[in-house]
């Protein structure tokens, strides 16, 4: 990347300086930044402008600790720009988030941490201190651990050893139920996990009695499970009461649920809040959008959806949150939610024919949205993706069965995709516009819609329910109360 690339860059003396702007030097390259721009992102300079120091009276500052690249790539984050870097950009990138303290920054690399820039960014931001970002990449790598091994052991010891403490991620399941009683109890009501090395499905805690799966919204969040609502029977009355697990704890909690009665909702975790999209309520389909922000234990309303709609197919992709809308003949939209403007954004129309169903992932920077092919084969599936970047939608090659591994049980993790059926659970490799094969296991052998998810399990709670898989579903459930916050036992640092 060029430094005349970036419209910050000045060419030598003789520039035109704006009011309240701040020339930086940078190794005989010139930059006009605003000096509000960078005191409300930068650590750096906003402890600089506020020290009384001679230098925060100067308009113009050398900078010896940053390189160009680096400086150019925060300016165009700081800008609203989400830049695809390449491996030098990165190094100087992080050198520059590490001396500048710009969280901005620091973000945007965690949101495109792939399989291909893991490891440098892993190793650079341990070097340089940027710690938020190198535990993130750790914990990528532990997630690809077997397909990054050989390349991880080239790097020191003790990032090795960090990366080996951690926990993986584990592909999770759970079936739609309803309520039972503590008199009549289904032993069917139960979270389970894939034991990967053994290829099958295993307990791993059971409902409380009072939750209902069925048409309820299932989200993870900061590595707790949420399910909020969910009818009691075919009369579809609400359960007014979120349940929360925490798998450091092995303990079930209660949260207040939404303002707006609502089932057959999407809810999605993203950055410390729960967001309750549409649904329905006395069989009408809802627009109305609650967040619920886990800090201080509140729902409020945000903006609606563009129109009502029940079961919204969503994606988080390099952290952005997306979800489709069907118009009808054809069409799908694609509407993504910024939080800052709380606003939802038309991003692209895809239009193909299909007959039922839809479903949505997302792997680096790309949508992978999945749907029943031709009405005389609905058992095909069939797949197109959407490049953010270049903003293009190509027909994925290949055609998938959902008899082997249902594409709408998806959940993607580092490179690879899990689905499952009852007959079989499936791993897919992504690939250039493809999802190969890579291995089939046990399938989950339950009836009824499945909710999928990953979270990282404690050793502990996943020996201890692997040998008591007939608990109750109350042994494990405490109240909010009972499980303090900063117990080390409980503790959300996995």
């Amino acid at each position: 990347m060029e430094s005349s690339s970036c419209p910050h860059f000045s060419q030598q003396p003789g520039y035109y300086k704006p009011p309240d702007s701040l020339r930086v030097d940078i190794n005989h390259s010139f930059f006009l930044v605003d000096k509000t721009l960078l005191a409300e992102n930068c650590e750096y300079f906003r402890a600089l402008f506020q020290s009384g120091m001679k230098e925060c009276q100067q308009e113009e500052i050398h900078l010896r600790c940053v390189g160009v690249l680096g400086f150019v790539v925060m300016l165009r984050v700081l800008d609203g720009e989400r830049p695809v870097l390449d491996s030098d950009q990165i190094v100087e990138a992080i050198e520059c988030t590490a001396f500048l303290q710009v969280p901005a920054l620091t973000k945007h690399l965690i949101n495109i941490i792939n399989s291909e820039n893991c490891l440098l960014m892993y190793h650079t931001a341990a070097t340089y201190g940027v710690w938020e970002l190198s535990h993130s990449s750790a914990l990528f790598i532990r997630d690809m651990y077997s397909d990054l091994k050989e390349d991880v052991h080239t790097l020191p010891n003790k990032l090795v050893e960090y990366i080996e403490s951690l926990l993986p991620s584990s592909y999770m399941a759970v079936c739609s139920h309803s309520p039972s009683t503590e008199l009549l109890q289904d032993l069917q009501r139960t979270v389970c996990y894939l034991d990967e090395d053994n290829g099958e499905w295993k307990v791993l805690t059971h409902l409380p009695v009072s939750t209902s799966t069925t048409m309820a919204g299932v989200a993870v969040l900061d590595n707790k499970l949420y399910i909020i609502g969910g009818v009691h029977d075919v009369s579809k009355r609400v359960v007014e009461t979120g349940f929360c697990y925490n798998p450091a704890c092995n303990t079930w909690s209660t949260i207040c649920g939404p303002q707006q009665l609502r089932y057959n909702f999407t809810l999605i975790g993203h950055e410390g809040c729960l967001y309750a999209v549409g649904g329905e309520y006395n069989m009408k389909a809802l627009s109305s959008v609650e967040r619920y922000k886990v800090s201080n234990g509140s729902w409020s309303y945000v903006s609606p959806l563009p129109c009502p709609a029940a079961s919204v197919v969503s994606a988080v992709a390099t952290n952005r949150i997306f979800i489709c809308l069907w118009k009808g003949k054809g069409a799908t939209d694609i509407h993504e939610y910024v939080p800052e403007q709380d606003r939802w954004l038309l991003v692209t129309t895809l239009v193909r024919q299909h007959s039922y169903g839809l479903y949505m992932v997302a792997h680096k920077n790309n949508l992978y949205v999945m749907r029943n092919g031709p009405c005389d084969d609905f058992l095909l599936c069939v797949m197109d993706c959407y490049n953010l970047s270049s903003g293009q939608w190509t027909a994925m090659s290949g055609q998938y069965r959902n008899s082997k591994g249902s594409l709408f049980t998806a959940v993607v993790r580092g490179d690879s995709v899990f689905t499952l059926s009852r007959q079989v659970t499936t791993e897919y490799t992504v690939e250039d516009y493809t999802w190969r094969l890579k291995r089939e296991m046990k399938g989950f052998g339950r009836i009824g819609s499945i909710y999928t998810f990953l979270m990282r399990l404690p050793k502990a709670t996943v020996s201890f329910m692997g040998n008591s898989p007939d608990r109750t579903q109350d042994q494990n459930f405490r109240d909010l109360g009972d499980c303090p916050r900063f117990s080390p036992q409980c503790s959300d640092n996995l």
